[in-house]
Formats: C-alpha cells, structure tokens, sequence
C-alpha cells in the first residue's frame, strides 16, 4: 500500500520518521521544526496504514506495514527514525530502504507481556480485556505528562486518534509480542534512544544484549515514552550527530 507522506525542507540529508500505533506524521511536527532549524535537512513522515490519511486495512500484521514503509519511503535515506511501534516496522524495512543510519525512539522490540506458559494462556485468550486493563493503566500516567504537554501537541495527539483504526491494536501488540526483534548485528548503523518507560517496549537485558551486537543504546533520563512530544529539544540533543549532514546516502 503507498502510504500518506508529507515532506518539509529541501536539504541534502534526508530523514525518513515513522511514527507510533495511534500517532500519525502530524505527531513529529515538534521534532521536525526543531531538526529543520537545526541543520540543513530535508524530512518526510509517512501515516501508516489505519492512521492518519493513509487507508485502513483488512490487515495490519507487521510485515504489511513494514512493506508499505518499504514501497512509500525512498531508498537511501540518509537517517531513517521509527518511534514505539515504528521500531519494528523499521527494522522490518530498513533492509530494504537502506539508509545510512538508522535510529529507534523506544522502539518496540519486545513488548513486556506474557506469552508463554498459563500466564501466556490465559492473558492471550482474552486480550481485549487484558490489554485493555494493561493500557488503562499506562494511560493514566501518560495522562498525567500529556497534561503538560503545550496545548497545540495535544491537539496533534487527540485529532490522530480520531483518525487511528483502533481495531488494529490488539493484532499489533500480539505481532510484537511474540515476534520480537533477533538479536544480531544491525543491518545498518543503527541508534536506539531510550526513555524512563522503555522497559515496556524493550526489556533491558534485550537492550544489553544488542548493545552487545554494535547496536547504539542512549537514554534520555526524566522522560517518559513519547520523548519527541514530551522533550523534542533533549532527543534533537541525543540524536544531533546522527543527523549531521557529512552523512552521506546509502547507494543505490
């Protein structure tokens, strides 16, 4: 599936953003200003499939969104960035795409839910519920840093919902959860950014272990999963030298 895109500056290093489930190109928007100011880029965000202007599907698996990143994005992004969700469709597609870099925000590589043994069982026969009652509560803490969010973010954040097929989560938590990533060398050059809440997405002794591989682990301590809303300058700070524009493309 081509997928929405939108692109904002006309420099000679281009990044590639894909965003979280629920969130849509219209989320980087903090980000963006900030990397646009800061250096001579260019930036194209996608809206997955069931987001934002893209279309809804009757399938949501990973591998389908990762294709559609694959066939929308161009090949040889100088950085390629996936945020929660975006992590493994990024890691699915950046064989593909080949950029010089890539970089993983909270990457959702291996989501902290049970999938083995009766607890595996019983949270898996009704995930409706459990995910729900799972995300009630992280929803009441996100609640509570949403509310300090400037208001123009939060509207970003409410009118994507609006537009998110939210029949696609429990299909997606399910696909990350008992698909994590292997732990091998990255296919490129590649930098994970962590958060305070990154165990939810990537358990520590799995971030060790690919840091143990060559892959780049950074934290960015006092904040919480949506990093790029939360603190668009501290992450700009973190990932700065993988944007320099001396990084040339991956050739074709």
């Amino acid at each position: 599936m081509r997928l929405s895109s939108t692109t904002a500056g006309a420099g000679p290093t281009h990044v590639g953003l894909v965003h979280g489930l629920g969130a849509d190109g219209e989320t980087w928007r903090p980000l963006i200003e900030r990397m646009l100011a800061a250096g001579d880029l260019t930036v194209t965000t996608v809206d997955l499939r069931g987001h934002g202007s893209s279309a809804r599907a009757t399938s949501y698996a990973l591998d389908d969104l990762a294709d559609d990143v694959a066939e929308t994005l161009p090949r040889g992004l100088s950085v390629l960035v996936g945020h929660s969700l975006g992590g493994p469709v990024v890691a699915r597609a950046v064989e593909r795409l080949a950029p010089s870099r890539a970089v993983y925000l909270d990457p959702g590589f291996g989501l902290a839910l049970p999938t083995t043994g009766v607890a595996g069982r019983l949270f898996w026969t009704a995930p409706t519920i459990t995910l729900g009652v799972a995300q009630l509560l992280r929803a009441r803490r996100s609640g509570r840093q949403r509310a300090a969010y400037p208001q123009e973010v939060r509207q970003l954040l409410d009118d994507a919902m609006q537009r998110f097929d939210a029949r696609m989560a429990v299909g997606v938590f399910r696909d990350v959860a008992f698909h994590p990533i292997s732990v091998a060398p990255p296919a490129v050059p590649s930098t994970i950014v962590l958060s305070d809440e990154s165990p939810a997405v990537l358990p520590n002794a799995l971030a060790t272990r690919l840091e143990q591989q060559g892959w780049d682990i950074r934290r960015i301590d006092g904040v919480g999963h949506d990093m790029h809303l939360e603190a668009p300058d501290r992450v700009l700070e973190a990932i700065i030298d993988v944007l320099s524009p001396r990084a040339e493309p991956h050739p074709d």
